[in-house]
């Protein structure tokens, strides 16, 4: 929806939003048991009242109020109070009664009891709209920066993983390895998953899952005979949904941290299982020596991201464990997701 046509709709609704409670607000003013019928001294004495909260409501309010201006809002609050009574004491009660009630000032507080019930009601329903309407507006703001956010994070974990599978295809290349067919294969799958399929902010469970294993087995190539790599998967079904490139990020880890250090002996172990109440629990456990060239990799832009990813998509529904202990990085991931109906 355009921004004109949703402010449009907006102003819309508050003024049938005002009607309806000017028309409520009337109907008890001007009730009577004794007298059923409507007076025109009460029509005319809530207009009066109304066109003073008007003023209250759309001039006051925005300009003084909002703007913190306090003293000035109720000097001014006061001094149309004040004309409010003056012109229900002055000129409608002398029109109506000019033998009865036109004839005496009843005091300031009984004209206080009598009018600021009506005004109150009126500008405290105002600034309830207005407050109710800045917080869609807050909301909306934080939902924009949410995604703009996300994408900027995707826009940095895309071009990572390219940049590390092309440089391993260019040393295959280099090498005229007969495994580059398989390679090139198998980095297809995954960029076509990563360019079509992770648009959204989540994915079907199962596509996630092969894309994991695809890259998994891409990155196994680089391993060769120098060690065994284990992946797993337990009650995998369809029904739900998975912020795309998440686990891929720790099991890219893995491998770096497995095949920077090692020349021989690398484990990895990767299982992923589901339960019947949607928790998805994932483990990644893979070798590694603590060398130079290693100190940083848990602290690279992926790990940063999917850090990130995780507290703004899965907000108080996932517990991450790292842990680097007796030459074994361990990554424990529990996530609850989402199915597909909500």
């Amino acid at each position: 929806m355009a921004p004109k046509t949703r402010l449009l709709n907006s102003i819309s609704k508050e003024i049938l939003f005002q009607v309806a409670l000017n028309l409520v607000l009337f109907l008890f003013f001007s009730f009577d048991r004794n007298q059923p019928q409507i007076q025109e001294f009460k029509i005319v004495t809530f207009i009066n009242y109304a066109l003073g909260a008007l003023v209250i409501n759309y001039v006051l309010l925005p300009h003084f109020f909002y703007r913190k201006k306090y003293f000035l809002f109720f000097l001014y609050v006061a001094l149309m109070v004040a004309i409010i009574i003056a012109i229900e004491e002055l000129v409608i009660e002398r029109i109506y009664y000019p033998d009865t009630r036109g004839k005496h000032f009843p005091g300031v507080i009984f004209s206080l009891l009598d009018v600021m019930p009506v005004i109150t009601i009126l500008a405290g329903f105002k600034f309830a709209w207005d407050a109710s309407t800045k917080q869609r507006e807050v909301e909306q703001l934080r939902t924009s920066v949410k995604e703009s956010e996300l994408q900027f994070l995707k826009s940095q974990i895309n071009p990572h993983f390219l940049f590390n599978n092309l440089n391993n295809l260019y040393s295959y290349a280099i090498e005229q390895s007969p495994k580059t067919p398989s390679i090139i294969l198998e980095l297809s799958s995954v960029l076509r998953y990563m360019l079509y399929d992770c648009k959204e902010d989540f994915a079907a469970l199962p596509k996630e899952i092969e894309h994991l294993k695809n890259f998994s087995q891409l990155n196994e190539l680089q391993i060769e005979e120098r060690g065994k790599v284990s992946f797993h998967t337990e009650n995998i079904r369809t029904g739900y949904l998975i912020a795309p490139l998440i686990l891929t990020v720790f099991v890219e880890n893995a491998f770096k941290h497995s095949t920077a250090s090692q020349s021989e002996g690398i484990f990895i172990y990767i299982n992923v299982k589901l339960d019947d109440k949607g928790l998805l629990d994932f483990e990644c456990r893979n070798s590694f020596l603590p060398v130079g060239n290693t100190d940083d990799l848990s602290k690279g832009i992926g790990l940063q991201n999917v850090k990130k990813r995780l507290q703004l998509l899965y907000p108080n529904a996932h517990e991450l464990y790292i842990q680097e202990d007796d030459n074994v990085y361990l990554v424990h991931l529990k996530m609850q997701l989402k199915s597909k109906s909500v």
